[in-house]
């Protein structure tokens, strides 16, 4: 596991880096699905709350695996039928990185819409009624009250979400993407030494949410400042 001419070192390193960067594409992809989940859930259009229960319902119930598949397969289904139009002959795969991190995002945008509906709930009602009767049109209450305070209630959960989304990154191994787990299968059936390279595949995980996890308890720190805590 060094980092000499015949070490891995680099290329655990490397395929750690790609995890981060699939991880942090699914899960910002996973805000915005999760932010549109919201608003239709609380929308007062019956369409739109239907279709956000179902698309929650859905992408929490089915498994993460089988998303990555359908994800994966159905769009290369239909690169190949379209590149079959234009002459191509065989099969065409989807990009390995952009369609694992579009299902991670999906699947990780359903539990955030829960999260970000919790935190508008946990809303104190008689701040958003003084707010009305200020005479504040709705963008303005959601943009000085609603959205500062649901988003101080919205990051413990958001950061359970993120260490899902890291461990669901190794998931996408099985369509092609060299990321850290799969750079470790790599590793261990090119050396034979398996415990070794799932160990530090291991320990870099742990160091990946290790760090991630202080970066949000700060985020979490500084967006309480100011704000008086229940006795």
């Amino acid at each position: 596991m060094g980092f000499g001419p015949d070490g891995w070192g680099r290329d655990m390193l490397a395929a750690a880096g790609m995890t981060i960067g699939v991880s942090i594409v699914g899960f910002v992809a996973g805000v915005l699905f999760g932010c549109c989940g919201a608003a239709a859930k609380l929308s007062r259009f019956g369409s739109l709350r239907w279709t956000a229960e179902v698309y929650t319902t859905v992408f929490r119930g089915v498994p993460d695996l089988l998303v990555i598949y359908l994800f994966y397969f159905g769009s290369s289904s239909l690169i190949t039928s379209v590149a079959s139009m234009f002459g191509a002959q065989g099969f065409v795969g989807a990009p390995a990185f952009l369609t694992g991190a579009l299902a991670i995002g999906v699947v990780s945008g359903a539990y955030q819409t829960q999260v970000f509906i919790g935190a508008v709930e946990a809303l104190p009602r008689g701040e958003i009624e003084a707010a009305r009767a200020y005479g504040m049109s709705s963008l303005l209450l959601f943009r000085r009250v609603v959205l500062p305070q649901a988003i101080r209630f919205a990051i413990p959960g958001v950061a359970n979400v993120w260490q899902l989304v890291l461990k669901e990154s190794a998931l996408i191994s099985v369509v092609g993407l060299i990321e850290l787990m799969r750079q470790a299968q790599i590793g261990a059936g090119s050396t034979r030494q398996p415990f070794s390279f799932f160990l530090t595949a291991a320990a870099l995980y742990l160091l990946i949410t290790f760090v991630s996890g202080i970066g949000f308890q700060a985020l979490e720190k500084r967006a309480m400042r100011g704000v008086r805590r229940p006795a």
